[in-house]
């Protein structure tokens, strides 16, 4: 989380170069610390899910190992984090991609294929959140504000799936802003990208 903060601030620091001093080299650093940093904050929701579904030690067969494939603690962390990965690589790739002339379509469908990719695995992510939420056997310790294990779990999970909704609005925004492309209203709005870029992310470290 504070590389990520870090390269969050070095994106916004860009963002102010660019005011005074646009160049190829500034615009493409803004766009990269900006684009794909917040991606990281999904991995510490995944690695979380997966310690929860560890530790109840649930849906065990004779030979101790879990009968369903997605509810595996590996699985769960290294598929979504492969997953963040691939989306982090396709959009950082698109970013590079748009720096080349003649190439900017190419650089926008490969920037909206790894947000793609980013809200389908969000979404799936999602569905498996709220499954283990509202399965009584996968439980939570307690912590010193916490009454009960049931109250811990639900704190817990209000907190993995209200940065993950975030996160998955802020990739809508992204989806809708390189659609349209660079000459585009939602583009070109400042105040679009202050609320549903940088609020969202900065909600999601407050939470």
């Amino acid at each position: 989380l504070p590389v990520t903060a870090f390269c969050e601030a070095v994106g916004y620091a860009f963002r102010v170069v660019c005011i005074y001093w646009t160049t190829l080299g500034t615009f493409t650093a803004t766009s990269l610390f900006l684009l794909l940093p917040p991606n990281a904050l999904a991995l510490t929701n995944y690695k979380t899910l997966g310690e929860v579904v560890r530790r109840s030690r649930v849906l065990l067969s004779d030979h101790q190992k879990p009968k369903v494939f997605w509810l595996k603690p590996r699985f769960l962390t290294w598929f979504f984090f492969t997953s963040d990965v691939f989306s982090f690589l396709l959009q950082g790739v698109g970013v590079g991609i748009s720096t080349q002339d003649g190439k900017r379509d190419l650089a926008k469908y490969t920037v909206l294929a790894g947000l793609y990719v980013q809200l389908f695995f969000f979404a799936v992510f999602l569905v498996i959140t709220m499954y283990v939420l509202v399965d009584r056997r996968f439980v939570v310790a307690c912590g010193p504000r916490d009454v009960s294990p049931r109250q811990a779990k639900r704190r817990l999970f209000w907190v993995i799936i209200a940065t993950t909704m975030l996160l998955y609005i802020r990739s809508i925004y992204r989806v809708a802003e390189f659609v349209g492309g660079y000459g585009s209203k939602i583009y070109g709005t400042e105040w679009l990208f202050y609320l549903f870029d940088t609020v969202l992310v900065l909600t999601s470290f407050a939470v």
